[in-house]
């Protein structure tokens, strides 16, 4: 898919890129191939599966950065010889705060409420649950549906519920429903 995306969206990412620079246009690319939704529709599809995200690689890059981030140095995520022979999973693994976090580039890149919306944010989470690690290398994909989806005069308040399943795993890392605004 993302050779797929790189043919179809490279001169939209040259142009953004000159114009934003290359991280922001890569977003924005992302952020475009989003699935649009009509309020509807979502609400036609409640507790239904709407969207698959692409895989994104949990590396130790990856997890060594947000280690940095958070203060969260903590050895099963930052030390690969301790993690090697004392965690029970013989490796490093992701902090579930990472895991959640990736929530947001798996539902830009994957779906979004159509409609004339000026922008959208983050509202919160009603629960969450990480209900496996994620091992360094890993890589992980979100299945979305709509839980909730009310229309209000300043725009749609949408929950979701989003799993979050590891490549090959019997259970998934994250669990959540999120709640997100869009506002006209």
């Amino acid at each position: 898919m993302s050779r797929l995306r790189g043919a179809i969206f490279g001169g939209l990412e040259l142009t953004l890129a000159r114009h934003y620079g290359t991280r922001l246009a890569a977003l924005a690319t992302i952020y475009a191939m989003a699935r649009q939704v009509p309020v509807e529709e979502l609400q036609a599809n409640i507790g239904k599966e709407i969207a698959v995200s692409d895989w994104f690689e949990i590396t130790q890059d990856r997890i060594d950065n947000f280690a940095d981030t958070t203060e969260d140095h903590q050895w099963i995520h930052v030390d690969t010889e301790r993690a090697a022979t004392e965690s029970p999973f013989k490796t490093t693994i992701g902090h579930g705060f990472l895991s959640l976090s990736m929530l947001a580039p798996i539902m830009m890149g994957t779906v979004k409420v159509a409609g004339d919306f000026k922008h959208g944010i983050n509202y919160g989470l009603n629960r969450v649950r990480f209900p496996a690690p994620v091992p360094a290398g890993s890589r992980i994909r979100g299945h979305i549906s709509p839980h909730a989806v009310e229309e209000h005069p300043w725009g749609v308040q949408t929950i979701w519920n989003v799993t979050v399943e590891i490549e090959g795993a019997p259970k998934p890392c994250v669990v959540a429903e999120w709640v997100t605004r869009a506002y006209k």
